[in-house]
């Protein structure tokens, strides 16, 4: 099984694969340098996958290793706990939604804000599936490192500064604290929404879900008809 971690992993390993000095290691030296970054993303599968289906207090270091058919000594060479494991996997996840975060574009008014926030939406919903149960123990406050929290707090501040920045794009002159208050309420609608349907699931689909939800943000958000336009006109009335 190879899941977004595995993925991560052989990024990873591919950036290593191509960084000075790495021709010049001998055959067996890097084939098992490959090997214990393959053992490694198969124990971050496996944990990703029993964190998932027994959450993050009720699993175990036993279900891990049957999981990824590995033994106890082989786990303690790579994490030191389990807890040491849910760290690097909240690395990972911290990782992908910063760049997720980052990777959202201006959105305009019309079919083309729609479409550039349905993009943007979709890989936040697939980025959930696969790191649900770190973000909700970051959002539910179930773990206990102090640093693992401020590393989910400063994650999801990086997906909120991105929003405001849009926010204030789309309607120049919006006061910065309402835009901080909009972008709040619209990760908050998001991130519940989107654990509604990843926990829960959902009839109509991943994509039905996303373009339902992105219509619904770019005109509550960002449309000229919507907003802070409206907030305005509500105000005046």
């Amino acid at each position: 099984m190879e899941g977004r971690t595995g993925v991560a992993a052989s990024r990873g390993s591919r950036r290593g694969a191509t960084g000075a000095g790495s021709a010049r290691r001998p055959p067996v030296e890097r084939s098992l340098r490959t090997q214990g970054r393959h053992t490694r993303a198969r124990l971050l599968d496996a944990g990703m996958q029993v964190l998932r289906e027994r959450g993050y207090h009720a699993a175990r270091v036993d279900d891990v290793v049957r999981l990824a058919g590995v033994s106890h000594g082989t786990f303690y060479l790579y994490f030191s706990n389990k807890e040491d494991l849910f760290r690097a996997l909240a690395e990972q996840c911290a990782e992908e939604m910063t760049a997720l975060a980052a990777s959202l574009g201006p959105v305009p008014a019309g079919a083309g804000g729609v479409a550039a926030l349905r993009r943007w939406l979709g890989e936040f919903v697939a980025t959930y599936r696969a790191y649900g149960v770190v973000i909700r123990a970051w959002m539910e406050r179930q773990v206990g490192d102090r640093e693992l929290v401020r590393l989910g707090g400063r994650t999801f501040a990086a997906i909120a500064a991105a929003l405001v920045e849009r926010i204030e794009e789309a309607a120049p002159g919006t006061p910065r604290h309402d835009a901080e208050l909009r972008a709040a309420a619209l990760l908050a609608m998001v991130e519940r929404l989107t654990y509604y349907v990843t926990s829960r699931g959902s009839e109509a689909g991943d994509e039905a879900v996303v373009a339902t939800l992105a219509q619904v943000v770019h005109r509550g958000f960002f449309s000229p008809t919507g907003g802070t336009g409206s907030r305005l006109r509500l105000a005046r009335a």
